[in-house]
């Protein structure tokens, strides 16, 4: 039999307990409250469920380990740092795509950055190829062949929090698998624009 807790400070005491009906009703009273926050800011529908599917995917892999005092205010910063972390990677991305719209436009590409960059491709599918074959298959249809959440739910008769939950999961390790491949980036392109 679930239980049932009323107040934030009853959540956060069974959600450090690893109760998933405290995880559930967290989800349930919060998740729509940080959507419209994280929409608001990021004005990206898809890019604002990711933000708060991460949060709570978050708040569940850590729960034994998080220090809570007020849950709202936990969870409203938590979406304020996810969405300056947003912004950070969406600059990295828009220079990314600028640097490669610039060479492909330029005939003198040089060796060294024509391998960096295939080095990322490479070291992108190998991440993707190391995924669970769910989690694989989800991040295809959702980032290669922009599918919808609804439409990926629909297409594998699963749930939508099930899509989210392998996006989530799979973006995660894509973030921890390229970071140096990031930075390699970052340092590349600043050499190349020089």
């Amino acid at each position: 039999m679930p239980s049932i807790f009323v107040s934030d400070t009853q959540l956060v005491f069974g959600l450090k307990a690893g109760d998933e009906d405290a995880f559930r009703q967290i989800y349930d009273r919060y998740w729509h409250k940080l959507y419209r926050v994280a929409v608001g800011k990021v004005k990206a529908i898809e890019n604002a469920k990711e933000i708060v599917q991460d949060i709570f995917l978050d708040l569940w892999l850590r729960h034994a380990d998080l220090d809570i005092e007020t849950l709202d205010h936990y969870l409203f910063s938590a979406v304020k740092f996810k969405v300056l972390d947003y912004f950070k990677h969406e600059i990295v991305r828009q220079n990314h795509r600028d640097f490669l719209t610039f060479s492909q436009s330029d005939a003198d590409w040089d060796t060294e950055q024509e391998i960096a960059y295939n080095d990322l491709n490479q070291s992108i599918i190998a991440c993707i190829d190391q995924l669970p074959p769910k989690t694989r298959q989800i991040l295809e249809l959702s980032r290669l062949q922009h599918k919808s959440n609804v439409e990926i739910a629909d297409l594998l008769g699963i749930s939508h929090r099930t899509v989210e939950y392998h996006i989530a999961q799979g973006l995660q390790n894509l973030r921890l698998y390229l970071r140096d491949y990031i930075i390699l980036l970052l340092v590349v392109l600043h050499q190349y624009l020089k």
